[in-house]
């Protein structure tokens, strides 16, 4: 049978809860760094109820900000935050987790936590060059409660980004009364794919990253797919892993082409456990009964390569192919896509059934 990264946990019967509250002395903003000491540590199979923060939040601050993320912004002041843009909750310490193993990330379920989100069209969205201009377009969710999202997103309003000539504050706030807020052009029903869009593990360079973009310790992967029942391994480079959660999103299309998701705050339900001799070099993910590895890349060639080498050593090493066939088979059966084209390095995934390994 091939690799089923969700049995990993069923080892553990009765597993810690934790919980990790979105506060100023448990998130960090804009950055990576493996020696940022760890607000929570847990053992191996425990569970984590862990909150979310966008750093969009600020697009439309009457609908997407609470007292718990006030007080994030007035904490953190702006010459901090960088040099990414996300808030990141963390670092988790888990116990066990040593460089060469695999941290799996299971996630258990999502609920919003306010019922809006911010998209926008941004400086370094894919045809910035074509619009000449940046803007903010507030999704609403559609019979959403405090458990649920419901199904479909919908546009509430949108406006052109005006407060700065570009946006490139973290955190920037835009008042109602500065923005006209104009109606969408016609009524639409998006579906809701909760997910996070950042999620990794310290990574094995030292020093301040930015959060920006993806690498092989999984950070700013921009997935859609890694929400309620995906699975996610990444390879430990630091003792412990340091794992870290941030940049949620209520939906996003592969390719996140203007530059932003729906980035919207969230609660989350994760489950982690260490794994010993899966032996994968980058992000792994289990979704829907189906492999997805990772590649990234300067360009779409390389990150399409990285992704597709990744596969072939999937399929060889946990699904006992020869390196022929896998090449063979993954041309028939591995679907190729684009992951993100917005994040200076750029992403792409594989995606491979697992049921056709019979």
């Amino acid at each position: 049978m091939p690799l089923d990264l969700s049995n990993s946990f069923s080892q553990f019967t009765q597993p810690t809860t934790h919980r990790l509250a979105a506060t100023p002395e448990t998130v960090y903003w804009g950055y990576i760094d493996r020696d940022q000491p760890p607000c929570l540590t847990v053992n191996d199979g425990d569970i984590i109820e862990i909150e979310a923060i966008t750093h969009h939040a600020g697009d439309a601050p009457d609908l997407l900000m609470d007292d718990g993320i006030r007080e994030i912004w007035k904490a953190i002041p702006e010459s901090t935050r960088g040099p990414g843009v996300h808030i990141l909750t963390g670092p988790i310490h888990v116990r066990g987790a040593e460089p060469g193993d695999t941290l799996a990330v299971r996630i258990l379920g999502m609920v919003p936590r306010l019922p809006y989100g911010s998209n926008l069209a941004a400086n370094w969205g894919l045809l910035y060059d074509k619009f000449g201009k940046e803007r903010v377009t507030i999704y609403g969710l559609n019979d959403s409660t405090d458990s649920s999202f419901g199904s479909t997103a919908s546009p509430s309003f949108a406006f052109d980004f005006t407060e700065r000539p570009i946006y490139d504050l973290p955190g920037v706030l835009s008042e109602e009364s500065k923005n006209p807020r104009q109606p969408f052009s016609r009524n639409v029903k998006v579906p809701v794919r909760p997910h996070f869009g950042v999620m990794g593990v310290a990574p094995q360079e030292s020093g301040r990253l930015s959060s920006i973009p993806p690498s092989v310790f999984g950070g700013n992967v921009d997935n859609w797919r890694l929400g309620p029942g995906a699975t996610m391994c990444y390879p430990v480079f630091a003792p412990g892993a340091n794992l870290f959660v941030g940049d949620p999103h209520f939906a996003q299309g592969d390719g996140e082409m203007c530059g932003t998701a729906i980035e919207a705050s969230l609660n989350a339900v994760i489950q982690v456990t260490v794994l010993k001799e899966i032996g994968n070099t980058s992000p792994i993910m289990q979704y829907d009964n189906r492999w997805l590895t990772h590649g990234f890349g300067a360009d779409l060639d390389a990150a399409m390569r990285m992704a597709a080498e990744q596969m072939l050593w999937m399929l060889q090493e946990h699904g006992g192919l020869s390196a022929d066939d896998a090449y063979s088979l993954a041309s028939v059966a591995v679907d190729l896509g684009i992951t993100q084209v917005v994040d200076g390095t750029l992403g792409c995934h594989a995606s491979f059934d697992r049921s056709i390994l019979i």
